[in-house]
């Protein structure tokens, strides 16, 4: 068990990001989900909000659920200018116990971390994916370089780490049809200037009809 991911540990760690940076979508929506026609989706663990505007601006009816109530404040109040076919649904709420009413076309989650087994976090997540419905998982790499200061990048304890087997490790190959299960690098500014470089798992998934 993870308990260092409580509810105050996310309140404490959205409170020491502060609220000044600029906020873009993970570049794994613009090749993962691009091609996807819309439908209702859950951004699980939706932080600030960056993730989820991405989607509601193509289309999709997004419900955004995370734990900090800091956050989802920023993400509405950072957002509240922006007009989309179907309103964002920011929901607190914590997703070791939420359950959803219907299942989504679209489950994604980026570097949501919770206070339970990664793994088991994964497969509750699929769950809630409906039949033909895609499920995208954007963490950090199992040998990634988490060994960097507190501030510089991250404020993830060192065992918020996956790999691409591990996931798929939760999905049932005969209920689903994987078409990436890769790591990626990519450059991440750091406070003071400069970038360094993350290794992110990303695995996209469909579920069978």
């Amino acid at each position: 068990m993870t308990s260092e991911f409580s509810a105050a540990f996310w309140e404490s760690h959205w409170e020491e990001r502060g609220n000044d940076r600029a906020l873009r979508p993970h570049p794994a929506l613009e090749t993962e989900i691009a091609d996807l026609a819309p439908g209702a989706a859950l951004e699980a663990g939706s932080g600030e909000g960056a993730e989820a505007v991405w989607l509601a601006e193509r289309g999709w009816k997004v419900t955004a659920v995370d734990l900090s109530a800091r956050a989802l404040r920023r993400a509405g109040a950072r957002f509240s200018d922006r007009s989309f076919a179907v309103p964002i649904e920011w929901l607190h709420a914590d997703l070791t116990t939420w359950e959803p009413i219907h299942p989504f076309d679209l489950v994604t989650t980026f570097y949501a971390h919770p206070a339970m087994a990664q793994d088991a976090f994964y497969a509750r997540l699929s769950r809630w994916v409906a039949p033909g419905g895609a499920l995208l998982i954007v963490g950090h790499e199992e040998a990634g370089r988490l060994d960097a200061p507190r501030e510089a990048v991250h404020s993830h304890p060192s065992t918020a780490v996956t790999a691409p087997r591990r996931i798929l490790s939760v999905l049932d190959e005969g209920e689903w049809t994987v078409s990436t299960a890769d790591v990626r690098e990519r450059a991440v500014g750091i406070p003071g200037g400069g970038t360094r470089m993350l290794r992110d798992v990303v695995v996209r998934a469909t579920r069978r009809s």
